[in-house]
């Protein structure tokens, strides 16, 4: 599997952390919001795994804030969800693009975006043949 490195959108901050491995990997840290609590929420940084771990719960079905742990932004996208509807939630790529996830619990629905294909997804590429 692919594996990603993101930061924030908004203070470009680093959201991996290598002290916690999730698919024998960095992972995402970001902070979960959901009927008035929040937790940290870690994420597999493999692209197209879902491991998670949070102390959260949230029933399936339901829609999940997702905030920077650094400068606590609002990391919801512009772009809805064209499964479900929801609104999706962006982190930037080290090298360029963005990954979307949905936030709704349980919806698959995730992807990768280069703004510029020819050098983001060659410099992409790069990093993930190390």
């Amino acid at each position: 599997m692919i594996s990603v490195s993101v930061k924030c959108p908004q203070c470009g901050k680093s959201l991996m952390d290598s002290k916690k491995k999730l698919d024998n990997k960095a992972s995402i840290l970001v902070h979960l919001t959901y009927a008035g609590k929040n937790a940290p929420l870690h994420m597999s940084a493999a692209y197209g795994s879902y491991s998670v771990e949070t102390g959260l719960k949230i029933p399936l079905g339901k829609i999940a804030g997702f905030r920077c742990p650094h400068c606590k932004a609002d990391l919801k996208s512009t772009r809805k969800c064209d499964i479900c509807a929801a609104q999706m939630v962006a982190f930037d790529l080290k090298e360029g693009g963005q990954v979307q996830i949905c936030a709704r619990r349980g919806c698959k629905k995730h992807l990768l975006e280069f703004q510029n294909p020819d050098s983001e997804l060659q410099a992409f590429y790069k990093s993930c043949v190390k």
